[in-house]
């Protein structure tokens, strides 16, 4: 059975049953998604739950999610449709002698010859969808042009066939990490929403939801370290993701205290290049093993 929210609240209290954590902005733009049938261009840092969002929201409102992992050069192709070229040349061989190339057109050019990609595979589905377009950045300009038909009218033009409209029309999220300037044309057609890293409260209560069983002295302090990592110059700061990863691996670990040692042995599991690696060790770790130190030392009489 489908869900159809019908105020803000619903939605927030939905997503949070499923597993993600929004902000107000957040329940308010999939609450108007659903209710205006307009696409969510969903912008941010990566890491910072934007695919997670379409998930969820795919939970909670008990529809298919359909995803178009987007990457340098997709073309139609991929993302839309192609024809069953081996279908085609068994069903031209099989006809008679003497057949007409009108005929046999008419034939291989029919719906049962197409292989129908995400987008087209949204747009077909008997049920609404979630539709997840996930990077667009990543793509270029003409694959962004080619969207535009879909993202108005929920419909895509087939040469040999005409034009299909949808019949039943997905919520639809596109993400992006902010690599490149998206185009005017596409952003006219979508709700914005941009997700930045959360706040230190926000972000310790997702941690909190992920992992119940962490000691919350641990959780806390866990939280401060990932802030205080992401606030450094890195290729790659720390995803909420990898602080749930980080907060699982503690539990795993039996951690009791996150020390300067736990923080040096446990550090891979959020940092994840060489450079930065040494840039954290040097700064954050030096400064917990002053602190623990400090801690350790017995005053003097």
């Amino acid at each position: 059975m489908r869900i159809e929210p019908l105020t803000v609240d619903e939605v927030g209290a939905g997503l949070r049953a499923a597993g993600y954590l929004p902000a107000d902005a957040t329940a308010l733009v999939a609450f108007l998604a659903t209710k205006l049938g307009k696409p969510i261009l969903v912008e941010g840092p990566a890491g910072v739950g934007k695919t997670e969002l379409a998930k969820a929201l795919a939970r909670y409102l008990q529809r298919e999610l359909v995803r178009l992992q987007c990457y340098e050069g997709l073309d139609e192709a991929k993302a839309l449709y192609e024809w069953n070229y081996r279908k085609q040349l068994l069903r031209i061989q099989a006809e008679a002698s003497g057949t007409g190339w009108d005929a046999v057109q008419e034939d291989i050019f029919g719906e049962e010859f197409l292989l129908a990609r995400p987008l087209m595979t949204a747009i077909a589905s008997p049920e609404p969808v979630v539709l997840l377009i996930d990077e667009i950045d990543k793509t270029d300009q003409e694959f962004e042009a080619m969207l535009l038909e879909l993202l108005s009218d929920f419909q895509i033009s087939i040469p040999e066939l005409g034009r299909i409209d949808a019949r039943t029309q997905p919520v639809v999220l596109l993400t992006s990490n902010n690599t490149r300037e998206l185009t005017e044309a596409l952003k006219r057609r979508c709700l914005y929403l941009w997700v930045d890293y959360p706040g230190v409260e926000h972000e310790l209560e997702i941690v909190r939801l992920h992992t119940p069983e962490l000691d919350e002295t641990i959780a806390r302090k866990l939280v401060d370290l990932v802030h205080e990592v992401r606030a450094l110059d890195l290729k790659k700061p720390p995803s909420i993701a990898e602080s749930i990863d980080w907060a699982r691996a503690l539990l795993l670990l039996g951690v009791e205290n996150l020390d300067a040692t736990v923080f040096r042995e446990t550090l891979s599991v959020i940092v994840k290049h060489r450079t930065d690696l040494e840039t954290v060790a040097a700064r954050v770790g030096v400064r917990l093993e002053e602190a623990d130190g400090a801690v350790g030392r017995t005053p003097a009489r």
